[in-house]
């Protein structure tokens, strides 16, 4: 078994070998500090050398910072490249400062919440308190890493399972009026007719900013005024920018109205006249946004978002954001009656239930409508009454079901 000291100061380092990882195939190490004599350090790392022969030791001594390193390089190829980011960025400036040199087998349950609670009170930036919900990304990092930990055999059980990290609130959506998504599209085509379009497509589809910078020729159908979502633009390590498939892996196709398929008839045609004029053509292939005359590179995500926010502090509209204008579809659909199911597939939710999750508080504002369409329907069925009972004046009008209904009730009849 191979072993070596290392002095340190007054301490010795025990370094010990403890074969290679099954996982990623690195060779392992532990170590341990030993106080004393360079005689009485060999005699320990002798002992410690036979202690970690004997297995178990390596996974007892790795360290918060070890699995983290390992998990992340093994859940990357599944995550998104700004996922992916998201969790290393967590990782480096939360994690690893406050409880990377834990052992694993020392971590509890109680250092977790406490170490929750010292990041909301004063985990943020110039020791201001940390938001909730990045409080709550950092424990679901560690809870997955902990848990693969679990199943390597590092630990017995994941401390963090039974952690109270902060609950989240539900965010209360307040999508821009009609009035000013058409003010935001018509400021935007008056100096970039091309811009103008991507706006009017993310209003009348609800479609992310990925998914549309995404958008090839060959997913338009302008004919048949459909477009197939079937990829997303994401923005990689050292700005690369990279083509993947949708956040849920799963194509669909959207219905355009007949406004919204002009504008992109219009759009087309545009793009033809520049290709042309510096030489090239446009292809199915080519992308529908791009800088490019022969449209073979995609509009970023990250630059849509600052051409927005220029836009919109010039019209006036600095509280709306880009992804409010996918929330402005949700919403107008659901408040004119259009099935969840529907709507879902349009937003390219995986599934009715996160359409109902991130909107429920918007349905809710729409329960007085139900309680009064359920009104009227009950006074219909009513029919007019025989007469005025015994117990009643002549003086006196029936008291309908739903008052507010009446009259519209009357003309129904």
């Amino acid at each position: 078994m191979r072993g070596h000291l290392r002095q340190r100061g007054k301490a010795w380092e025990l370094r010990a070998y403890a074969g290679t990882d099954p996982v990623t195939g690195r060779q392992k190490y532990v170590t341990r500090t030993f106080r004393g004599g360079k005689r009485e350090a060999e005699e320990a790392l002798a002992r410690f050398t036979t202690e970690v022969a004997g297995g178990g030791l390596a996974a007892q001594d790795a360290t918060v910072a070890d699995l983290i390193h390992e998990w992340l390089e093994l859940a990357k190829p599944e995550l998104s490249p700004t996922t992916a980011r998201g969790y290393e960025w967590i990782t480096k400036t939360y994690i690893l400062p406050n409880l990377g040199r834990v052992r694993l087998a020392r971590l509890k349950t109680a250092q977790l919440d406490r170490f929750y609670a010292r990041l909301r009170e004063s985990g943020g930036q110039g020791g201001k308190p940390l938001s909730a919900a990045t409080v709550r990304q950092t424990h679901a990092i560690l809870r997955r890493a902990l848990q693969q930990g679990l199943r390597w055999g590092w630990i017995g059980a994941n401390p963090a399972v039974l952690a109270s990290a902060p609950r989240g609130r539900g965010h209360q959506l307040d999508p821009p009026a009609p009035e000013d998504v058409i003010r935001l599209i018509e400021a935007a085509t008056g100096v970039d007719p091309d811009f103008g379009c991507f706006l009017l497509v993310a209003a009348t589809t609800g479609s992310r900013r990925g998914e549309l910078c995404g958008l090839r020729w060959s997913d338009v159908d302008l004919t048949g005024r459909t477009l197939t979502i079937g990829r997303s633009v994401v923005e990689g390590a050292g700005s690369k920018i990279l083509v993947k498939d949708t956040k849920t892996h799963v194509s669909r196709r959207i219905a355009l109205d007949e406004t919204t398929a002009d504008v992109l008839t219009e759009h087309r045609r545009l793009r033809e006249l520049r290709a042309r004029a510096c030489g090239v053509g446009v292809t199915e292939n080519d992308y529908v946004y791009s800088d490019e005359p022969d449209g073979r590179k995609p509009w970023v995500p990250n630059d849509v978002t600052k051409k927005f926010i220029r836009l919109r502090k010039q019209v006036g509209l600095e509280g709306v954001r880009l992804h409010d204008l996918r929330h402005f579809a949700a919403t107008r659909l659901l408040a004119a009656g259009v099935p969840v199911r529907t709507v879902s597939g349009r937003l390219g939710h995986a599934n009715a239930a996160t359409t109902l999750g991130v909107y429920a508080h918007f349905l809710e504002a729409s329960d007085r409508d139900a309680a009064d369409t359920l009104g009227a329907v009950l006074q219909a069925a009513q029919g007019p009454p025989a007469g005025p009972p015994k117990s009643q004046r002549h003086d006196e009008a029936p008291i309908p079901i739903s008052r507010g209904r009446q009259s519209r009730s009357a003309s129904r009849r």
